[in-house]
């Protein structure tokens, strides 16, 4: 899933706790914010389209230990994109290029992967939460 720096309310990364490959729901403030994510559904990342669709549920309630604890851990947690279906080929250079051309300066990049799954995950964190929507809707 991306997330390119419009109000998330609610992350939750579900699926087999023993995968690095899991999928995310993203709860955003308001419409718009689900309507731009929905539209990166299909940006192509080496050979591999990254899926983003709609919710079916809402986000359940969350133990309350699992949140961020203090407004520097909630202010990174705005700053980064959870990613999923990047292929095994793309190198963590490629993804903080692609990241970096659309949403601009990349801080942090975690790129997880299994022997089992045929495209792995990442987490990116961006120095700021600012982004042109144009560009990310029409990439």
């Amino acid at each position: 899933y991306l997330y390119v720096g419009l109000k998330v309310v609610d992350c939750r990364v579900c699926g087999d706790p023993h995968s690095v490959l899991r999928f995310a729901f993203v709860e955003f403030a308001d419409e718009q914010g689900a309507r731009v994510a929905l539209n990166l559904g299909g940006t192509m990342l080496g050979y591999y389209p990254v899926r983003v669709l709609p919710s079916k549920t809402a986000i359940l309630p969350v133990n309350p230990t699992f949140l961020p604890r203090s407004e520097d851990e909630r202010e990174m947690c705005t700053r980064t994109v959870y990613c999923t279906n990047i292929d095994k080929k793309v190198s963590q250079v490629e993804v903080k290029n692609f990241f970096e051309s659309i949403c601009g300066e990349v801080t942090r990049l975690r790129l997880l992967g299994d022997h089992v799954h045929s495209t792995r995950i990442a987490f990116v964190e961006f120095a700021m939460v600012s982004y042109d929507v144009d560009v990310i809707e029409n990439s």
